[in-house]
């Protein structure tokens, strides 16, 4: 039987600047999928850009693809071969942007 669980790893966060969010540990997992739900910008000229990262260890990093830019109110994206931690890093240029970030795994 297959298992599934989504982990909300940002809840409502303004974000100004790099961030990183927390990792998470889905060594279990087989599939990943990612959701960034926009709730707000500073401007117009607001540019949100992430990038996957994985660990063997929750850590260490390096980026496991290359970076997005985050232009819509609800993007979704996969992430395969990923071993065992995830996280998103990013950089919020020209203002905020507050956000949900979701993790949802599935085995």
């Amino acid at each position: 039987m297959r298992e599934s669980f989504t982990a909300v790893l940002e809840r409502a966060r303004v974000l100004s600047g790099e961030f990183a969010t927390e990792p998470y540990e889905a060594a279990w997992a087989g599939e990943a999928r990612w959701f960034i739900k926009t709730l707000d910008r500073s401007g117009p000229a607001t540019q949100l850009r992430v990038t996957t990262q994985i660990s063997p260890d929750g850590l260490n990093w390096c980026d496991l693809d290359s970076e997005r830019i985050v232009t819509g109110d609800l993007e979704s994206w996969t992430s395969g071969e990923f071993g065992g931690w995830l996280r998103l890093k990013g950089n919020v240029e020209s203002g905020d942007a507050k956000v949900m970030i979701y993790l949802a795994l599935k085995s």
